[in-house]
């Protein structure tokens, strides 16, 4: 299915976000530590538990005022925030794929958001992605 949608050329136009699309999705800081892992990973997929891990991890190195560990209740917090709000908006956005049975999640390939992405990331972390 991948192959298809990245060799149909009208497909990829309806699928592209626009520089607002990717300026929104960009702009909370969840949804960009999301797209940063799943970025990271050779074939694109990560669990809901991977991601709301890597999410915390990231959130409580940014922040530099307690917690200064990752606690059950911000593990709480963020897997519902990403299930209810941020995965719902990057689907719709036709960046990922969820598949809820097996709480897996798919990045498609955007270069017009990863070119944003990479820029975001280097602005918030010295180590390359």
């Amino acid at each position: 299915m991948r192959e298809t949608e990245q060799a149909s050329t009208p497909l990829e136009a309806d699928v592209t976000p626009s520089l607002d699309e990717v300026f929104r999705l960009l702009s909370s800081r969840r949804r960009r530590y999301t797209l940063y892992h799943l970025y990271e990973q050779d074939d694109g997929v990560a669990t809901a538990t991977e991601l709301t891990n890597h999410v915390a991890r990231l959130e409580v190195a940014a922040d530099e005022t307690p917690p200064t560990e990752v606690t059950d209740e911000l593990i709480t917090t963020i897997r519902t925030e990403l299930q209810h709000v941020h995965l719902p908006k990057l689907e719709d956005a036709g960046v990922l794929e969820q598949d809820q049975r097996s709480e897996t999640v798919r990045y498609w390939t955007q270069p017009s958001l990863e070119e944003w992405l990479e820029h975001a990331y280097h602005k918030e972390s010295t180590t390359p992605l």
